[in-house]
């Protein structure tokens, strides 16, 4: 009878440990190749039927999921301490009850720790019912009778949403891609209130932002990037609150067009564009005409600014060095005062006009 009782605890202790060794196994492949199994894809076909009939919407993530641990290293440390304690007290020929008392004490805390990860929680269900929602750290299950509902990722995840060939308001065809940042912040009501919450945010940012395309017109749509991003916050987390999902933000990628419709909107762009620079050119000038205009009436009624001017225009022309410059007489009589007055409509007298056209030569001592 005793050693019917070794070898059944020595075989529990080899199996847990053999499937502990073989979990651990394919962790470690896996995080040394990330390459997925060729059986683990669909067909390409498949894919494409998949994508058709999901609108657009990715699957969601499943190794973001978080599945129940049933070993980890301090059960299995605890589990094999009392194990080896079980088999050496047998082996020492101690009473059988001891040795049963270890192993089933070793079973019993191998199953019971559990340990939650910072952003992980646990919902435990007892006997059916809501126990507690327990984590991070370690904590103890009541065997048979408690159970790990679900695990909890409560940290902050993307989830990628396209809408191909929305109407806008304006009925023109556009193709947006947007990225949805969001994360758990009631584990309770995220595993009682929907089944699954990652599918379920990404049909509610999938229609969300279809109906904020169909209400946007394409320039809005275009110009007004944070705006949308804003309202399809507030619509979306307005939905996903009661499922304990908050919104963080949204963030609008890209608005495609057809090639069509942006050459329609480049030429119009540019017709715009020269419309702005003919009037802009028509008003500068209207405004270089109304300068002249000024300044003729302040040379008409000033006929010194007009020779001052004339002076300086002919200064300008001649300080370069040489530079041979012919100036019609016109220009000349405008230097002389009572020419300029006269052409400013004064009456000035034809001798003193004549005698000031003539240059005075100064007589000899």
């Amino acid at each position: 009878m005793n050693h019917v009782v070794l070898a059944i605890v020595v075989l529990a202790a080899v199996v847990i440990w053999i499937q502990l060794v073989r979990a651990l196994g394919r962790q470690a492949r896996k995080q040394d190749d990330p390459r997925p199994a060729p059986w683990s894809r669909p067909p390409e076909a498949l894919s494409r039927v998949a994508a058709i009939d999901s609108l657009g919407i990715r699957p969601p993530d499943r190794s973001s999921v978080s599945t129940e641990v049933h070993m980890n290293p301090i059960s299995a440390l605890v589990f094999v301490i009392f194990i080896g304690g079980a088999v050496l007290a047998r082996l020492a020929d101690m009473p059988i009850g001891i040795t049963i008392a270890l192993a089933v004490i070793g079973i019993f805390l191998g199953y019971s720790i559990k340990m939650a990860q910072q952003w992980e929680r646990a919902v435990i269900l007892r006997l059916g019912k809501l126990q507690a929602v327990k984590g991070p750290g370690l904590f103890i299950l009541v065997p048979i009778i408690d159970q790990v509902a679900t695990w909890i990722d409560q940290r902050i995840r993307t989830t990628e949403v396209n809408a191909e060939q929305a109407l806008t308001k304006d009925t023109v065809p556009v193709n947006v891609d947007a990225i949805v940042f969001w994360m758990v912040h009631d584990a309770e009501r995220a595993a009682l209130e929907i089944a699954d919450y990652n599918s379920a945010v990404q049909r509610v940012a999938q229609t969300s932002l279809r109906e904020m395309i169909g209400s946007s017109v394409l320039s809005e749509l275009l110009s007004e990037r944070k705006t949308a991003d804003a309202t399809l916050k507030e619509v979306i987390g307005a939905k996903t609150a009661e499922w304990g999902v908050t919104v963080n933000s949204v963030e609008i990628r890209d608005v495609a067009i057809p090639a069509n419709l942006q050459d329609a909107m480049s030429r119009q762009a540019q017709a715009e564009r020269e419309k702005q620079a003919r009037v802009t050119l028509g008003s500068a000038e209207e405004e270089v005409a109304q300068k002249f205009v000024n300044a003729a009436k302040l040379y008409a009624n000033h006929p010194e600014a007009l020779q001052l001017r004339a002076m300086n225009i002919i200064y300008e022309t001649t300080k370069e060095r040489g530079a041979t410059i012919l100036m019609p007489t016109s220009m000349v009589d405008a230097m002389n005062p009572a020419v300029a007055m006269a052409l400013g409509g004064r009456s000035v007298n034809p001798q003193q006009a004549a005698a000031a056209s003539v240059p005075q030569v100064p007589k000899a001592p």
